[in-house]
C-alpha cells in the first residue's frame, strides 16, 4: 500500500521509501509474487463462495490481479480494490470492479465503502502496527454470513542455519522491515486467534510453501525485494555488500536448496 505521506503518516511507512509504487520495475515485482499465490488465493475464495451474487473488498490491491479474477472470472456482482496507491490499478476499472484509494488505517474516514460478502487481504496486515484496529474495523465491513480472509508471510528457513549468507539476509530483511515499517511475524502467527476474538466462526487457518527453485517467479520475486532493500540492510550493520550478493547469487543457483517465507491464510466467518 502506498501514498504520499501526511501528517499521520511517519517517514518510510507502508514501504513508500523501501519499495515505490511508481519505481520502474515494482509492477513487475509484485505481480512475480502474484504469479506464485494467486493459485492458492483463488481456490479459498472459491471454496468460500465468491461468485455471482457478493460483493467483494480486496484490501492492498497491488497490481489488481485478485480483484480483476474476482470480477471477471469468479465473475462477483461487485468489487473493489482498495489502495493507498492507485497506479496499477486505475486501468482495471469497469463495470463489475470499482478501484478506491484509501487509508486502510482510516477506513472509519472513508465514507460509502458498504458492507460485503468477501473482504480479502494478502501481505497487507503483517506491516500495519494498527493491524487489530483494522482488523475490527474489516470485520465491521462484512455482511452476516460473510468471510474475512488474510494471507500474510510466515518465515519457515532452518532456526539451526545461523550463519549462512542466505539466513544472514533474511533475518536482516525482516529486522528492517520491522524497524522502518511495523512488519511483524509473530502477529501473523496470531491471526487466528485474533480473528476469533474479532468474533468471527469458522476460523480455520493453512500453511503453504511454494517451492523456491532458480527461474522461478518465487526466486525472482525475491531477488528484486532484496535488491530494492540493499541501501536499507546496508545502512543497518547488520549485513555487508558481500554477504547479500552471496544470498543474491544463491537464490540463482542450482544448488539453492531452500524453504521461502511461507504464506499463512487464515479465514472467519461473521455470524
Amino acid at each position: 500500500m502506498a501514498a504520499a505521506p501526511d501528517e499521520h503518516t511517519p517517514a518510510g511507512r507502508y514501504g513508500e521509501d523501501l519499495f515505490p509504487p511508481a519505481l520502474a520495475g515494482e509492477g513487475d515485482r509484485i505481480d512475480h509474487a502474484a504469479l506464485v499465490y494467486d493459485p492458492y488465493t483463488r481456490e479459498r475464495l472459491t471454496a468460500l463462495g465468491a461468485g455471482p451474487g457478493t460483493r467483494c473488498l480486496d484490501v492492498g490491491a497491488g497490481t489488481g490481479t485478485v480483484a480483476r479474477w474476482l470480477a471477471e472470472e469468479a465473475c462477483a456482482d461487485e468489487v473493489v480494490a482498495l489502495d493507498r496507491d492507485t497506479g496499477h490499478l486505475d486501468r482495471l476499472a469497469g463495470d463489475r470492479l470499482r478501484v478506491r484509494a484509501a487509508d486502510l488505517t482510516r477506513l472509519a474516514d472513508e465514507p460509502g465503502l458498504g458492507t460485503f460478502d468477501l473482504v480479502h487481504a494478502r501481505f497487507v496486515l503483517m506491516h500495519l502496527p494498527e493491524r487489530r484496529e483494522v482488523l475490527d474495523r474489516l470485520v465491521g465491513l462484512l455482511n452476516p454470513g460473510g468471510h474475512l480472509v488474510l494471507s500474510d508471510a510466515a518465515d519457515v528457513t532452518d532456526p539451526a542455519d545461523t550463519g549462512s549468507p542466505y539466513r544472514r539476509t533474511l533475518d536482516a530483511m525482516w529486522h528492517t522491515l520491522r524497524e522502518t515499517i511495523g512488519t511483524d511475524l509473530a502477529a501473523v502467527r496470531a491471526h487466528p486467534h485474533a480473528l476469533r476474538a474479532a468474533g468471527l466462526h469458522d476460523v480455520t487457518a493453512e500453511l503453504v510453501c511454494p517451492p523456491l527453485r532458480p527461474g522461478t517467479p518465487l526466486a525472482a520475486f525475491w531477488t528484486d525485494t532484496l535488491r530494492r532493500l540493499r541501501p536499507a540492510l546496508l545502512s543497518g550493520g547488520r549485513l555487508d555488500d558481500a554477504t547479500l550478493d552471496e544470498a543474491l547469487a544463491y537464490l540463482e543457483s542450482p544448488d539453492l536448496a531452500e524453504l521461502a517465507p511461507g504464506m499463512l491464510t487464515v479465514w472467519g466467518r461473521r455470524p
